[in-house]
C-alpha cells in the first residue's frame, strides 16, 4: 500500500510539473488565446473572481468603497498566481521525489514527506542551506534540474509585471483622453456635441481612427494579459469598457448618418471595437446579455436627439432612424452587458442624466477656491455650448447675421470679466 501510493505521488508530481509549466508558457510568454477549456489560471481567476466580487456586488453602486475594492483585485490576483505556480511547483518536486524514495542527508532520522518538502522549497528559491542535501546522482540531477526551473521562473516573472504595467499605461493614456472630449463619464452624446464645432467633424473623424488602433492593442494585450481585464481606471467614473462601449456608441451614431454628413472610415473603427468586446466576451465565457432596462428607451432617444440638433447634428430619416439604431445597438450591447455584469464596471450613459463636471475641473481644493462649484459649471457651459456658436475667422468675408453674434457672444464675455475684475 505505501508502495502504490509513493508511485502515485511521482506520478502526480509528474503531471502537476508539466501543467504548471505549461501554464505558466501560455500565460506568459506564448502570444496568442488558449482555448483549452481546463487551465490552472483560468480556474484559479474564475474561482478568485467569484470570491472577490461577490462582496462587491453587496455593496451599493454609488460606494466609493466598492470601486476601492475592486482595484486591488486586479495587482494582488497576479501576485497570487505567481505564488501559487511557485508553491505548486515546489510541492510537485517534493511529491516526485519523496514517491521515488530517494535517500537524502538529513539531521533527522526518519525521512519524512516534509524533509522531502523542505529540501524542494530551499532548493527552488536557490537558498542552498544544505543541511538537507541529496545522495544519489540522479538526486543532484534533479535537485540542479529544480533550482534552474526556480531562477528562471523568477526571471520571467521579473519580465512579466513590466509588461503588464506598460500595456496598462498605453491603455489608459487614451482613456484620459475622453475627460475633456467626451465628459466623465463619457457619453457618444458629449463626443459629438463637443468636437462638432463651426460645422466641422474631421477631428472626431481622425479621433476614432485613433480609437480603432486603441482597440485593436485593447484586444490583443487582454487576450494575451488577461489580468489586465481586472485593472480598474484610476478614475472612478472611467474605464476601459466605458470608452469602448462610448466608441462603439459614436460610431452607430455615425452609420445610422447625420445630414450633410460622410464618414466611411468610421465603419472600420466600430467594426474593431465590436471585435474586441465580442472577443473579450468570450475569454471570460460570458454569453450576451439582455439588460432588463435598456440603455436608450424611446425618453432618452428623443433627448438625444434633441441635444445634437442643438448643434447643428440631424439624423438622417429621423422617421426611422431609432429603429436603424437599434438594429446597431443589438450587435455589440449584448456582449458589452455581459462584460459590465461580470466585471462590474458601469456602462456609459448614451447622454448624461444632469450636467457634470469633468475631472480635469475638479481638485481637492474646490471647496475653497475661487472657482468651485459656479465657476466650473460656467467654464464648461462656455467650452460645450457657446464656443461652438462662435463662428471662427476664416479668410473668406463673413455674412452680416455672423458678425453680429460673434460681437454679442463677445461682448456678453467681455462683460462677465469686467464684472468680475471689479
Amino acid at each position: 500500500m505505501d508502495l502504490f501510493l509513493k508511485i502515485l505521488a511521482a506520478i502526480a508530481g509528474v503531471i502537476l510539473i508539466i501543467l504548471v509549466l505549461q501554464d505558466s508558457f501560455e500565460t506568459i510568454v506564448l502570444p496568442r488565446r488558449v482555448s483549452r477549456r481546463f487551465r490552472l489560471s483560468r480556474w484559479f481567476y474564475s474561482s478568485t473572481w467569484m470570491l472577490w466580487s461577490a462582496g462587491a456586488r453587496k455593496m451599493r453602486l454609488t460606494n466609493n468603497r466598492r470601486e476601492f475594492y475592486l482595484s486591488y483585485y486586479g495587482p494582488a490576483s497576479l501576485i497570487f498566481l505567481l505564488i501559487a505556480w511557485g508553491l505548486v511547483l515546489i510541492l510537485a518536486f517534493a511529491l516526485f521525489q519523496w514517491g521515488l524514495n530517494d535517500p537524502l542527508s538529513a539531521p533527522e532520522k526518519h525521512l519524512t514527506f516534509g524533509t522531502y518538502l523542505y529540501m524542494s522549497g530551499t532548493t527552488f528559491v536557490t537558498l542552498g542551506y544544505g543541511d538537507v542535501t541529496p545522495l544519489t546522482g540522479f538526486g543532484r540531477i534533479f535537485a540542479v534540474v529544480e533550482a534552474g526551473m526556480g531562477f528562471g521562473f523568477l526571471a520571467l516573472i521579473i519580465g512579466y509585471v513590466p509588461i503588464i504595467y506598460q500595456a496598462f499605461s498605453r491603455r489608459e493614456r487614451n482613456i484620459s483622453l475622453l475627460d475633456a472630449r467626451a465628459g466623465s463619464p463619457p457619453s457618444a452624446s458629449e463626443m459629438l456635441r463637443r468636437h462638432y464645432r463651426d460645422q466641422r467633424i474631421e477631428g472626431l473623424v481622425q479621433f476614432l481612427g485613433e480609437w480603432e488602433k486603441w482597440s485593436a492593442e485593447l484586444l490583443e494585450s487582454h487576450l494575451s494579459y488577461p489580468v489586465l481585464t481586472y485593472y480598474r481606471s484610476q478614475h472612478e467614473r472611467q474605464s476601459w469598457l466605458a470608452a469602448l462601449t462610448t466608441v462603439l456608441d459614436t460610431c452607430a451614431l455615425f452609420i445610422v448618418g447625420f445630414e450633410g454628413i460622410s464618414a466611411p472610415t468610421v465603419r472600420a473603427a466600430f467594426a474593431m471595437a465590436r471585435h474586441a468586446a465580442v472577443d473579450l466576451a468570450q475569454v471570460y465565457g460570458t454569453p450576451p446579455l439582455d439588460p432588463k432596462l435598456s440603455r436608450l428607451s424611446p425618453a432618452e432617444f428623443a433627448r438625444l436627439r434633441d441635444a445634437l440638433a442643438e448643434v447643428g447634428l440631424t439624423l438622417q430619416h429621423e422617421e426611422d432612424a431609432e429603429q436603424r439604431l437599434y438594429k446597431l445597438r443589438r450587435s455589440y450591447e449584448p456582449f458589452v452587458n455581459a462584460l459590465s455584469d461580470h466585471l462590474l464596471l458601469a456602462l456609459p450613459p448614451w447622454i448624461p442624466a444632469t450636467r457634470t463636471v469633468d475631472d480635469w475641473q475638479t481638485s481637492a481644493w474646490d471647496h475653497f477656491a475661487d472657482w468651485s462649484p459656479e465657476k466650473l459649471e460656467e467654464i464648461t457651459h462656455i467650452i460645450v455650448d457657446h464656443k461652438k456658436k462662435t463662428p471662427v475667422l476664416h479668410e473668406h468675408a463673413h455674412t452680416h447675421g455672423e458678425q453680429e453674434e460673434s460681437h454679442e457672444v463677445a461682448h456678453s464675455l467681455d462683460g462677465s470679466v469686467e464684472k468680475e475684475a471689479s
